[in-house]
Formats: structure tokens, sequence, C-alpha cells
């Protein structure tokens, strides 16, 4: 007897076509942002720029993390990162006028904002978290950071997870701190010196 495939049905059920459209629609807002902030600064402020929608296995896994049913409503309405961006900044500024400009353009119900730039993660993280509501009813996180920002959290992932660490793990912690607080304090000097350029 020949075996059916049953295909498993979308998280995303009816939704994940409009979600894809939702998701585009806030990459186009961020690319005028863009254009807008590169006028006045004669620059883009953007080194890169991604976004993404969360896959199927890593919803139904989130679902099944956080105790809930593995369905649309839990996917849609409770866990707020079906729609993922990550914008990568040259300057500690520019992170923050893109922040602003996103808060202020009236499109966006911001329901939480978390600022690991001013107040780091005791383990040196750096980042800005925002969880916004599209028009469409649909949720985004988005994470803003420098590059030294989004090398450190590259480099340290791949120290984190390739690797079960051992003897020494408060040594190393340490260490990674130590060099989270210098890309830091490098952040803050190259915003420096743009300044001084932009004023001359």
């Amino acid at each position: 007897m020949k075996e059916v495939e049953i295909k498993e049905e979308s998280i995303y059920g009816d939704k994940k076509e409009l979600l894809e459209k939702s998701s585009q629609e806030l990459s186009d807002h961020i690319a005028q942002i863009r254009e807008m902030m590169c006028q006045s600064l004669g620059m883009d402020p953007v080194e890169h720029y991604l976004t993404r929608i969360k896959s199927e296995e890593s919803m139904r896994e989130k679902c099944i993390r956080k105790g809930l049913p593995v369905n649309q409503h839990s996917a849609l309405e409770l866990i707020h990162d079906a729609i993922g961006v990550r914008i990568v900044c040259a300057f500690v500024d520019d992170v923050f006028a893109i922040r602003d400009h996103l808060a202020e353009s009236g499109k966006y119900v911001i329901l939480e904002e978390k600022d690991y730039i001013r107040h780091a993660k005791p383990n040196g993280y750096r980042s800005y978290h925002m969880i916004i509501k599209l028009p469409e009813g649909f949720y985004a996180e988005i994470q803003l950071r420098t590059i030294s920002m989004d090398t450190w959290a590259a480099l340290e992932h791949h120290l984190k997870y390739k690797k079960e660490i051992g003897s020494g793990t408060e040594l190393i912690v340490n260490e990674l701190k130590r060099c989270a607080d210098e890309l830091a304090s490098t952040d803050l000097s190259m915003q420096t010196i743009r300044d001084m350029i932009l004023e001359q």
C-alpha cells in the first residue's frame, strides 16, 4: 500500500502571504528612511540590513519552549518576532536617528523598547531592540546596532555555541566583556571623528 505524505499546515495559516507583504512594506519604509538620511548626511547610514520571517520550524519550537499552543494565534499574536529586522549602522548616532524616524512616523505602535547600548547586558552585549505593531496587525522585532556591536555579537555567538565551555568560564566571560567595552569605546571615538568632519 502506497504511503500518503501528509503536508503539515503552515503555522502562519492563511496569513502567511499578508505577513510577507507587511514585512516588505516595513523594508520599503526603512529604505525611505535611509534615502532621507543619506541626503542629509551625504552617506548611507546603514552598513547592512537583514529582514526575515521566522521559519516554520523555529516558530513551532518557540511556541513549545514558551508552553504555548502550536498554532497561528500563538505565532502571530502571542509571540512578537514573526518578522525580524536587523539594521547595522556605521555610527551610534545613526542607530538612534533611525529609531526616532520609526517611532515618530506614526505608522507603528511601539510595544517595547530595550536600550542595550546605553545599558549593556552584563556580558557586554549592546544593541537597541524594538517590538512594533505594523498597520496590518502583525508584530516585528527590530534590532539596531553598529558594525562593532554586530561583529561582537556574531563572534560571541560562535564562541558560545560552537564549543562547550568548561574550566576558565569566568575568565572567558570577563574577556568577552572587555572586548565589548573596547569596541564600544571605539564606537564613541569614531562618532566623535565623524562629528568633527561634519562640522567643518
